[in-house]
């Protein structure tokens, strides 16, 4: 199998190159560019091509891989958003992806990146650098005794759950499928309720979690449904001083909703690891560039903190990601399932 990998960094490149001796059937050409409509015309000669979550795969470009003769989009993350399903699936281009490379990773960032927030880490790491040792506009929550609200318990959100309830939180889940196994456990103490509509379908009451958290994590996946759940209606809904963080999806949070939010005072600490107007920024260096962003009023709060969608980003995952991709990649051949394959296609 010829596979063009698409965005390779050097780290991807350290980390699937471990992992080919397993893989001989696999020959691996790495670039740096991004997979988009404009760059697919790259793949001609490859069987299949390897992208990552801010890559645009759209109609267009899975129309132009397919004329190329490409039969496999490898995808190298958990989320299939960045892929055209429908023209995929009409083109006969099977997608995969790796479903859970690391949920402790992702878990252990979501709550880095809120108690940073919430302490003013960032700051007193700034201040201190400059001799500054005062601690005026630093002062945060303790979460020992507080409610922890975690929308979507799956296994990320579960690994989440087990860190709040080591930190002494009441912990609430949120989902649609609740799992009763966290709650014979002790790691969840209740879900909120789920209710049908006036159409008969089955809604999650979020309202009931929003009234009683004093710190939400997003863990929901993005479709339809849920973009934009958290918008102004949602936010007023909130606990004033709430501890919101995201290392979800961009698109399940509208951002100027959450700008108000922080100047309003509703959030008392917000962690950003995703925001929907990310993919200008995301894996690129633009610090020679002047940029008039989101990122940089997000960044101006003394309460916010932002990171550039890294929260998977251990040796571990990297190297569940390397192996699970290239499995996918020889499930074909090897008369193998595929780890984990678009149930659109």
């Amino acid at each position: 199998m010829k596979l063009l990998f698409f965005g390779a960094t050097q780290y991807d490149r350290d980390s699937f190159n471990k992992e080919l001796a397993d893989f001989p059937e696999v020959d691996i050409t790495y670039t740096k560019t991004n997979l988009t409509w404009r760059t697919a015309i790259l793949a001609k000669g490859y069987d299949a091509v390897c992208a990552f979550v801010n890559a645009n795969i759209n109609a267009m470009a899975v129309e132009i891989l397919a004329g190329l003769g490409v039969k496999h989009i490898l995808m190298r993350c958990a989320g299939f958003d960045a892929v055209d399903h429908a023209m995929a699936k009409t083109l006969g281009i099977v997608v995969t992806n790796v479903p859970a490379y690391s949920p402790e990773a992702i878990a252990e960032h979501a709550m880095a990146i809120g108690q940073t927030a919430n302490r003013r880490i960032h700051k007193g790491y700034i201040r201190v650098r400059e001799n500054d040792f005062s601690l005026d506009g630093l002062v945060g929550e303790t979460l020992v005794g507080k409610t922890a609200g975690i929308i979507g318990t799956g296994r990320i959100g579960a690994a989440l759950c087990k860190i709040c309830k080591g930190y002494g939180m009441k912990v609430i889940g949120a989902d649609l499928f609740p799992n009763p196994g966290l709650v014979e456990q002790g790691i969840v103490d209740e879900y909120v309720e789920i209710f049908e509509d006036e159409n008969g379908n089955k809604k999650v009451d979020y309202d009931s979690l929003y009234a009683q958290a004093d710190f939400i994590s997003l863990h929901a996946f993005l479709n339809k449904e849920s973009y934009h759940m958290i918008g102004e209606e949602s936010i007023a809904k909130m606990k004033d001083g709430v501890i919101f963080v995201n290392t979800g999806r961009g698109g399940l949070v509208d951002t100027m909703a959450i700008i108000h939010g922080v100047k309003s005072g509703k959030f008392g600490a917000v962690g950003l690891d995703v925001y929907e107007e990310e993919n200008e920024n995301v894996y690129r260096n633009r610090s020679g560039e002047l940029v008039d962003s989101i990122t940089a009023r997000l960044c101006s709060f003394p309460n916010v903190v932002v990171t550039s969608h890294q929260a998977f980003f251990t040796k571990q995952a990297l190297a569940e990601i390397a192996r699970v991709t290239l499995t996918n990649a020889v499930a074909k051949e090897r008369g193998e399932d595929y780890v984990a394959r678009s149930q659109v296609c």
